[in-house]
């Protein structure tokens, strides 16, 4: 029996090559462009210049009033004097005019002039910030592969004694006040053993040669590294040891113990570096710790850094030098946040910046 043909538009089933082309590809997860990466940045920017500005006008007082008070060494009587002291340092205008002028000066890179010293704020800057930049740098380093060795060597052995003795000890080393275990050092290793100096980035009124200023510029930065070090190793410990725990129960590990492979190739080779990633975002992180904690480690070991000169314009409300200090301190964490996205975003293409 012929069944009867049916009316209306025939209909064809489309073959499976034919599917795949005009089947329409699922939508690709696409990060930010790069203008857009590059205009936050530059907003961001500009937002930490205006609060660099606006900050250290909002607190009681004026550097005028400190530099020409009574008991001051700089004591001037007069109102006279004192308004041309205010014409000399920019601070007669309002505070919109003074918002203008300081952005005129700092694009052509004039931080202005200390009210204290009468020194252009960048050469007070450039002094102290290669010590600073010694400090953070050496406190980073040092805790990213204390605390990353540690972690791998947890993380592999999760559970076990060592382990819990391990982590027990640092988080309690991490809630040790840093100006408590700051000055138990330099009382311990510099008062009464004497090993070391008290404070200080060098030696005063000494000529050494190069090795010599080296070993005696080393020997005045071991208790600031070491006191910045404790406090930022216990992170890159417990990322590291997550990123391991993580690992352990993965295919090309039980792979590897198949095909025979020796358990400290599997955990360095494989597992630690695969648990890696995480760290590069917690040291933009740190970044930001350690220059919170450097200026009060610059100033227990009277360490000339960036710190110790923003604490003390900070007393002399020297509203050119704390700009400057700040400045440089919140750049270069933005900085080292933006490079550490671009180059995660190299390192794991999944991720989006």
């Amino acid at each position: 029996m012929v069944s009867a043909p049916t009316t209306g538009t025939p209909t064809t089933e489309a073959t499976p090559t034919e599917a795949a082309t005009t089947e329409a590809p699922p939508p690709r997860r696409r990060g930010r462009t790069w203008p857009l990466v590059l205009a936050s940045y530059l907003a961001m920017i500009f937002a930490l210049i205006t609060l660099n500005f606006l900050l250290p006008r909002f607190m009681p007082g004026d550097p005028i009033t400190a530099l020409v008070s009574r008991g001051s060494s700089t004591f001037l009587f007069g109102e006279e004097s004192r308004q041309q002291l205010e014409e000399f340092y920019g601070l007669d205008g309002s505070l919109l005019s003074q918002y203008g002028d300081y952005l005129g000066r700092l694009v052509q890179g004039d931080m202005g002039r200390s009210i204290g010293t009468n020194q252009p704020v960048t050469h007070e800057v450039g002094k102290a910030l290669p010590w600073t930049f010694l400090l953070l740098t050496s406190s980073i380093l040092l805790s990213a592969l204390i605390g990353s060795v540690l972690g791998v060597r947890a993380g592999w052995r999760r559970d076990k004694p060592a382990d819990k003795f391990m982590v027990t000890g640092l988080l309690s080393l991490r809630e040790f006040p840093q100006y408590l275990s700051g000055a138990l050092l330099l009382y311990l290793v510099g008062v009464q053993l004497g090993w070391l100096p008290l404070g200080g980035a060098e030696t005063s009124f000494t000529s050494y040669n190069f090795f010599e200023r080296f070993v005696d510029v080393v020997r005045h930065a071991i208790m600031p590294v070491t006191v910045l070090t404790m406090g930022l190793t216990v992170g890159y410990y417990l990322v590291m040891r997550a990123g391991m725990v993580n690992e352990l129960g993965s295919d090309y590990l039980l792979l590897g113990r198949a095909k025979g492979l020796r358990p400290r190739r599997l955990k360095y080779r494989y597992a630690a570096r695969n648990a890696m990633l995480p760290v590069l975002s917690l040291t933009a992180v740190e970044v930001g710790v350690a220059v919170t904690a450097s200026v009060l480690v610059e100033r227990i070991f009277t360490y000339p850094g960036l710190g110790g000169l923003m604490l003390g314009a900070l007393g002399a409300r020297d509203y050119p030098v704390m700009q400057g200090a700040f400045l440089v301190f919140s750049v270069g964490v933005v900085t080292v946040n933006a490079v550490a996205d671009v180059v995660y975003r190299r390192l794991d293409p999944r991720a989006t910046i």
